[in-house]
């Protein structure tokens, strides 16, 4: 026997199909091997298939018939395997069974220093072809660029590629991702983009979350603007999200503005809360769009102080007396918050003597 002679042979060798698909493959043994078609077997994916499913095309062929076929369990291909009666494996194929790749949707993309871009997609309605399907994403300067193709894949998620470097400013980019498998080709619709008009950033840092003195049901947030912003010509804007501690429940403060403080108000004393802070950074350069928030910081922890105030220990009297001033200042607050933009120092200094006051005159008439 030539040492360079096969065994045997297997038709067709590593074919594409779609799910669904019906496959007779057949296997012939060398005639340098004195193996008949009643010695041979066959295997997908390690598993025997049945003998009824075979048939002696002549004396050294034995064909197998394949029904309605699945998608391929791995990328690779399906393992088909013809075998000598001891076990011996004498030729494999690989089957490739699954679909076409859908057309990509959902681009969406960022800029994190106005030179760089980021884009992201989703594969399609469904996805999973069963095959291995290789995305490409393009782009070129809009009118009279030539096509580009990004080199950095995965950088943000499976479905994602960054372009570094070499961006022109002030200039529509087209952009779209091509899909191809063995089974065929897909191009997603074009997205038309100015790099001005997605920048983003990183989130702030430095949050720091503290006690506004003894008041029980606040919290001031403190934190730094993402350095990338010193080097735009931009307008800021942020956004504050807390949450009790035992509680997923996220509840956003949106008019916070420019400012990198804001106080948190109407909490519950003794409670642990999270916050994070994100950055919108927008009309850079005169973008008329509306900016992209960044990524949330880091959840910052802090706790209210606990309440000294004794339940129903309140006196009558007392209470009689206090009614109208009450009322007097809880209007004149309203209208101080209703008032005040956003998380606004104007009359919080006068806000917080009377809060003092009013606790300490609680503790004051609970002691007697």
């Amino acid at each position: 026997v030539s040492p360079a002679a096969d065994p045997a042979v297997i038709s067709p060798q590593d074919p594409t199909l779609l799910i669904g698909s019906s496959l007779v493959a057949t296997c012939t043994v060398s005639p340098d091997f004195p193996l008949k078609a009643e010695d041979l077997y066959w295997t997908l994916n390690g598993r025997r298939l049945p003998a009824a499913s075979y048939a002696a095309l002549g004396p050294s062929t034995l064909s197998v018939a394949l029904a309605r076929l699945n998608g391929s369990r791995q990328q690779s291909g399906d393992n088909l395997v013809c075998h000598s009666r001891d076990g011996g494996i004498l030729a494999g194929s690989c089957l490739y069974v699954g679909l076409p790749p859908e057309k990509p949707v959902n681009i969406t993309c960022w800029s994190k220093n106005m030179k760089d871009l980021t884009c992201k997609w989703a594969p399609g309605t469904e996805g999973e072809t069963f095959l291995h399907t290789n995305y490409t994403l393009k782009y070129k300067r809009r009118w009279y660029g030539q096509d580009n193709t990004c080199q950095e894949y995965h950088t943000a998620g499976t479905y994602s590629c960054h372009i570094p470097k070499d961006l022109a400013l002030f200039t529509p980019y087209e952009i779209w991702v091509e899909a191809s498998n063995r089974l065929g080709v897909a191009v997603s619709d074009v997205v038309m983009l100015d790099i001005l008009d997605v920048v983003t950033t990183d989130p702030p840092s430095d949050v720091h979350v503290s006690r506004v003195g003894d008041l029980e049901d606040q919290l001031s947030v403190r934190w730094s603007s993402p350095p990338a912003l010193k080097d735009f010509l931009f307008q800021a804007k942020y956004q504050i999200q807390y949450r009790v501690e035992d509680s997923s429940e996220w509840k956003v403060v949106d008019d916070v503005g420019n400012q990198t403080s804001c106080r948190l108000a109407g909490l519950r004393p003794g409670t642990v809360y999270f916050v994070q802070v994100r950055c919108n950074p927008f009309s850079i350069y005169g973008s008329k769009k509306a900016g992209i928030w960044s990524d949330w910081s880091n959840p910052t922890a802090a706790s209210t102080p606990r309440s000294e105030r004794v339940a129903g220990g309140c006196d009558p009297k007392g209470g009689e007396q206090n009614t109208t001033l009450r009322r007097e200042l809880k209007q004149f607050f309203g209208w101080v918050k209703k008032h005040a933009y956003g998380c606004s120092n104007l009359g919080i200094k006068l806000y917080d003597q009377w809060r003092v006051w009013l606790q300490k005159s609680h503790k004051t008439r609970n002691q007697v």
